[in-house]
């Protein structure tokens, strides 16, 4: 029942999703706070999700869990509703086309709250619902999301499980939603390390949203920016054996053909947004973020909402891009 009810409390609230001021004490958010002592698996009913434990170091509960979630305890994205206005404070004309997004702080945002690493995942997926929404309403062309590097396997096996497991669970709901709004979804990084459920949702979803065009949902899974650059070399480097280039012929543009982006429209980020407060890219999009914008928001990513959004967005629409000029 504990878990249910602060699942409540995340997902039950209107599409439209404003973050709390920045003066807000966190601790005083309603039915999040001061359960440290409730077991936040303690609902074990309809549509386990079950994740093994790491015995050492997971911060996740210290006995095998399931992740309880019934249809009145998601909010999906509506996208059938009434679209929201286009904010008075931007102007259509400078808005970018590509963002790329490091969805960071889904951990630290949980331990703040005293509540379970899982919960801190589970309140992100609910930013992702809205920040995707806000996108499409606002007419951004594409979007790519860094869910899960190379590097993440090396986090508690539990971590890993749950990360899996929310993943295949928003694919699963939002599908259809996404299908009918007319976005389309690609997958870049290496996805053959995926659960084998993970991988054939993924394979339907790629394939059912082929034809879309109104928004282009890039998601990052398994993905390292350095391994794109080297993968993009080795293809490129095999050509050459092959006779079909010679080496005087390879540039930035043949490059750029190669890198796991060449399927959108827009490869390379105009924004670049990190949340969480770090300073760094993390091994993202190297090639691809060369003359990017970048905007590194404090706050974490369950807490970025349409108000962050705005100050991303204005922050880039006051700049002038050079690209080394």
């Amino acid at each position: 029942m504990a878990f249910s009810l602060q699942l409540q409390s995340i997902f039950l609230s209107p599409t439209r999703f404003c973050s709390q001021s920045k003066s807000t004490n966190p601790q005083s958010i309603p039915n999040l706070t001061k359960r440290p002592s409730i077991h936040p698996f303690a609902r074990p009913s309809i549509h386990p999700f079950a994740y093994a434990q790491n015995n050492a170091t997971s911060n996740i509960e210290a006995a095998k869990s399931s992740i309880n979630f019934s249809a009145e305890e998601v909010s999906l994205i509506d996208f059938s509703a009434e679209e929201v206005s286009f904010p008075s404070e931007l102007r259509r004309e400078l808005m970018p086309k590509h963002i790329a997004v490091i969805l960071d702080g889904n951990r630290r945002w949980a331990k703040k709250r005293g509540l379970s690493a899982a919960l801190g995942y589970v309140a992100g997926t609910r930013a992702l619902r809205n920040f995707v929404k806000l996108s499409y309403n606002w007419g951004i062309r594409a979007l790519t999301l860094f869910a899960f590097s190379s590097e993440n396997w090396s986090r508690p096996k539990a971590e890993v499980d749950l990360l899996m497991g929310l993943f295949e669970k928003v694919v699963k709901d939002e599908l259809g939603n996404l299908a009918r709004a007319g976005i389309r979804i690609s997958i870049i990084g290496d996805s053959s390390k995926l659960p084998k459920s993970l991988q054939d949702l993924i394979d339907k979803a790629v394939m059912t949203t082929k034809a879309n065009s109104r928004l282009h949902l890039l998601v990052a899974v398994n993905y390292s920016g350095q391994y794109d650059v080297v993968q993009a070399c080795q293809t490129i480097a095999q050509k050459v054996k092959d006779g079909n280039i010679q080496p005087e012929d390879i540039n930035s543009f043949l490059v750029e053909q190669e890198l796991q982006t060449k399927c959108t429209e827009f490869p390379n980020p105009d924004l670049l947004i990190r949340t969480s407060g770090e300073l760094r890219l993390s091994n993202f999009l190297l090639w691809q973020l060369a003359y990017t914008e970048l905007f590194f928001s404090h706050s974490q990513w369950p807490d970025f909402g349409e108000a962050e959004y705005l100050e991303a967005l204005s922050s880039f629409q006051q700049r002038q891009r050079r690209y080394g000029l």
